[in-house]
């Protein structure tokens, strides 16, 4: 079989047919979560409407997901490699599918953010397992890059389409259409994946470590909540406390894990450049793309006056560059090395900061396209070889707790950009915007605290004073622009100088791969065939090809698999 794959001829020479199906079903998953993402900053205001809760209640509704989600990534990637990515896959999207038709009927606010935490849950069963089960499914190099950079698309393609289709229902049904968008995506996922998606699992997982899951879970709680709140309410002695009892969980798991036989994240991981460096560039590019990308979206509505689904509509062209960058990339591998790649992809990620902060005094439409077709492009090119070099590093085995730690980055990084660039753009705004006189202090207030007060309390107003008051808003939003694209334009050339300086690929050597020309070029120990450049390593020089090698140990670290033969 010798199917042609445009971008590159060579990709699915030696990859069956099943495993592209297999790559169809798992998008769908993904495009779930990027779509779910977006769609509830939509629906939000209906829900206020209906339910009329508290602030505090309001954040729950929207934080507990996150929350719960960042918590749980990393017990959720190894209970996969333990129990099975497909199994785990399809607890969780049974789950999703049954929680999010509560979410759609939560008769009360309080239901709602029950339902949100339980999304949680089994939303983090989804992400590491897709992407571990292609790192099992996909042995092929070049193939496998291929395979993550249509996987990515998916969730590009989500983020792009969840304003559209969240405008779109939201226009004409219930704001609980929003959360019944999970059902005809997951239906499909839970009839075929049992069909064409192959499970895995770590052939010799040991026993669940229970104390590690609830170490994991104590560590990543209180860190998230703790950010949240900062960025909401200020420091406070609650603050302080949640992330010492974070830090202080998250070095008892350290510990428990480098003490253990058979850890639920082996953290010898994190001594392997290639893979400390693309988890490290993620979080970086991550903590400015994702902190910025959410206030310009209230630049085009709240400034610009757009609706959600026009402002939407603007995001578009940069996705689908977006795309075809992550899928033009797999063929430019096979030219330039992944390092450069990688760090191209984020100087283009910086340049469209750059071009943001050039057209800032007038940040019209055009402006917002032409900046994000660069920045988005480089997005494709960076995240999809940081992805490949992430799963790359690891044995099949372990592919989940390293889908999981790649996916805890992204989670983090999304929290900590939005708190601290969400803080940013308040100060300037706070410092920026002139309140008219003759205001009652609750209108006052609300005015002086956010641009989405200042827009409520002028649609109350007479029509000049809340005209003034709408220009000051928008002038004092906007002065937070570009101090905020400097911060991002800087992350994303400090992940780009990570991964120059850090990222030494080494041979392809890893448990279970195949180079492109279909060359086995890792020996599963304790006995294998050997062939090509490997076997004659192995074999001291000897070109016995073929020659079965009977290993009586084998070391297999992240930089090298080395075995020690009785025998050849």
């Amino acid at each position: 079989m010798s199917t042609s794959i445009g971008l590159d001829r060579t990709v699915s020479a030696s990859t069956p047919r099943s495993a592209w199906l297999a790559l169809a079903v798992l998008m769908l998953p993904v495009t779930l979560i990027a779509v779910d993402n977006t769609v509830l900053t939509f629906a939000l205001p209906l829900i206020a409407q209906d339910f009329q809760p508290p602030a505090a209640t309001q954040l729950w509704i929207v934080d507990v997901y996150a929350l719960v989600l960042a918590a749980l990534l990393v017990a959720m990637g190894g209970l996969g490699d333990r129990i099975g990515r497909r199994r785990l896959l399809m607890i969780g999207s049974s789950g999703f599918a049954v929680v999010s038709i509560a979410a759609a009927f939560a008769p009360s606010a309080e239901a709602l953010v029950a339902a949100r935490a339980l999304l949680g849950v089994f939303g983090a069963m989804l992400m590491p397992s897709t992407l571990s089960l292609l790192r099992n499914i996909f042995v092929d190099a070049s193939a496998r890059r291929l395979a993550i950079a249509i996987w990515a698309s998916g969730f590009t393609a989500g983020s792009a389409l969840g304003p559209i289709v969240g405008g779109a229902l939201l226009q004409h049904f219930h704001w609980g259409a929003v959360f019944l968008i999970a059902v005809p995506i997951l239906l499909p996922l839970l009839i075929l994946a049992p069909r064409l998606v192959p499970e895995s699992r770590d052939p010799h997982p040991g026993p669940l470590d229970l104390v590690s899951v609830l170490l994991s879970f104590a560590t990543m709680l209180p860190l998230v909540w703790a950010i949240k709140t900062a960025a909401h309410d200020g420091f406070s002695l609650s603050i302080v406390a949640a992330v010492v009892s974070g830090l202080a969980a998250g070095t008892w798991f350290v510990m428990r894990q480098n003490r253990s036989a058979t850890p639920m994240l082996d953290m010898n991981l994190f001594t392997y450049a290639p893979f400390t460096s693309s988890i490290l560039a993620n979080f970086l590019s991550i903590v400015g793309l994702i902190g910025f990308l959410f206030f310009i979206s209230q630049h085009l509505q709240l400034v610009l006056g757009m609706s959600p689904l026009a402002a939407g509509l603007v995001t578009l062209p940069g996705a689908v560059v977006s795309v075809i960058g992550g899928l033009a990339v797999v063929r430019l591998a096979r030219r330039f090395t992944p390092q450069a790649l990688m760090a191209f992809g984020l100087v283009l990620l910086a340049a469209g900061f750059g071009l943001i902060l050039l057209f800032r005094h007038d940040l019209t439409v055009v402006a917002v396209i032409v900046s994000f077709v660069v920045l988005e492009l480089g997005v494709g090119m960076s995240q999809t070889m940081s992805n490949d070099a992430i799963v790359s590093s690891v044995p099949p085995a372990k592919a989940g707790a390293a889908s999981a730690v790649s996916e805890t980055a992204y989670e983090l990084g999304a929290v900590i950009g939005t708190a601290t660039l969400g803080t940013i753009f308040t100060a300037f705004y706070r410092n920026n915007v002139t309140v008219p006189a003759g205001l009652s202090p609750e209108q006052a207030n609300a005015a002086a605290e956010s641009i989405g007060g200042a827009t409520s309390v002028a649609a109350t107003l007479p029509q000049g004073v809340g005209d003034r008051l709408l220009e000051s808003a928008r002038t004092a939003f906007d002065s937070g622009i570009a101090p905020t694209a400097i911060i991002a334009a800087s992350l994303a050339l400090l992940a780009a100088v990570v991964v120059s300086v850090s990222f030494h690929r080494r041979p392809e050597v890893d448990t279970g791969e195949q180079a492109s020309d279909g060359t086995h070029v890792v020996p599963p120990c304790p006995r294998t065939v050997v062939t090509g450049p490997l076997r004659d390593r192995l074999a001291g020089g000897q070109p016995d090809a073929g020659q079965a090698v009977s290993a009586n140990r084998c070391e297999t670290t992240f930089q090298s698999t080395t075995c020690h033969h009785a025998e050849r």
